[in-house]
């Protein structure tokens, strides 16, 4: 493999040719360069000025395992974004919290909840089998997904209502694992009050169906979901792909997409693909400090993930038990984390860096962090912000 530098647009790429067909040439990108497309299609470079709605399916959602999660997502990526506009895409069912991509919450809008929940199916069936087929064997799915359908359309229930229900019909079988069963078989949407922000409440379901009063679409396309993730996460590799999907067999429809995508290599030799007419940021773009909530789609989403993180921090944001810490950027990479305590009347922003900062880089994280202050303790008459020491 014979690699060469070119310059391409005031770009400087590398370039990997291919010692068996010389007309073969694909661009090399960097990671940083990675790292600042990423970071530009997910508005983490400026905020944008698109809709609360615009800018969920231009992302394909918000990963919302924690309710208040999508808020700061959100509030991180959209100039003025407010709680209650989110609160009322809920409310008014245009927006919903439902199982989706790798068989977890997803707050979509009406229009992704209804597309995307059939073609996600085989995932969602893959991870019933995968964690409850033993505990279910001899359960018939079509017939549980009927019941449970007809339950949750009778009333609106939790998980742990429905699973009682259902033993009631298969006595000899663990309830959780068969209101693990229904959530996976049935498309269960989380209604309000939960999701909405400052609102308390356990999650309760209905069927899209019901709740949305509208059919699921059956005919949404694979294809075009890989281009939107492309839009939004790439260049990415199949195994990206399959990653932030949890589908299989990506690279059949890749090859038949080959020829409108444009391809490169990261510098491991791995082949990207993108969206055409792409555009792709200065690799010394500034980018200001970020807050980025707990379970931010842009740490998820990729196979290899040193576009965002390094691999020496990783253990330290994903947690064993599955949680995803909220972590602040710094030129673009996660670079500690931050939490909010909360008393009475007075909440503290405590952020611990992973390494030492410089004292710029300190002044900015303050300012923006009493920017999230504002957002996500207004009511706080005492703010205060503490930085950690390194560990």
């Amino acid at each position: 493999m014979l690699v060469i530098i070119i310059n391409y647009g005031g770009y400087e790429w590398e370039a990997m040719k291919s010692n068996h067909n010389h007309e073969n040439l694909s661009r090399v990108m960097s990671t940083r360069a990675l790292n600042r497309t990423l970071l530009a299609r997910q508005l983490l470079i400026k905020r944008s000025n698109m809709s609360t709605p615009d800018v969920l399916e231009h992302l394909i959602g918000m990963q919302s395992q924690t309710p208040n999660s999508p808020y700061v997502s959100l509030w991180t990526r959209i100039d003025n974004f407010k709680h209650e506009t989110l609160s009322q895409l809920l409310l008014n069912r245009n927006a919903v919290r439902i199982a989706l991509m790798r068989s977890t919450i997803f707050l979509v809008t009406k229009r992704d909840c209804l597309a995307l929940r059939p073609l996600i199916q085989p995932v969602l069936d893959r991870t019933l089998k995968a964690n409850f087929g033993r505990r279910l064997k001899d359960v018939d799915n079509n017939e549980l997904a009927k019941i449970s359908r007809d339950l949750v359309e009778s009333q609106p229930r939790t998980l742990e209502e429905l699973g009682k229900l259902l033993k009631e019909k298969w006595e000899d079988k663990d309830p959780s694992a068969l209101a693990a069963a229904a959530r996976n078989l049935v498309p269960l949407v989380q209604i309000p009050p939960r999701g909405i922000w400052g609102a308390k409440g356990k999650a309760i379901h209905a069927s899209a169906e019901d709740w949305l009063c509208q059919s699921l679409v059956t005919n949404y396309s694979l294809e075009s979901l890989i281009l939107r993730y492309l839009k939004a996460f790439g260049p990415a590799t199949i195994s990206d792909i399959q990653t932030w999907s949890g589908l299989t067999k990506i690279r059949k429809v890749i090859e038949g997409l080959r020829l409108q995508l444009n391809t490169f290599f990261d510098e491991d030799g791995n082949e990207l693909f993108d969206v055409s007419h792409a555009e792709y940021p200065d690799i010394d773009t500034p980018v200001p400090v970020r807050f980025l909530a707990e379970f931010d789609n842009i740490l998820l989403s990729h196979k290899n993930r040193t576009r965002i993180i390094a691999d020496e921090y990783r253990s330290r944001v994903f947690t064993v038990n599955g949680i995803i810490k909220a972590t602040f950027l710094i030129d673009g990479y996660v670079q500690g984390l931050w939490r909010i305590e909360q008393k009475r009347k007075s909440s503290t922003l405590i952020i611990e860096p992973f390494k030492s900062l410089l004292q710029v880089d300190k002044d900015e994280l303050a300012i923006e962090g009493a920017k999230l202050m504002d957002f996500v303790a207004p009511d706080s008459k005492v703010r205060d912000i503490q930085f950690s020491a390194p560990v």
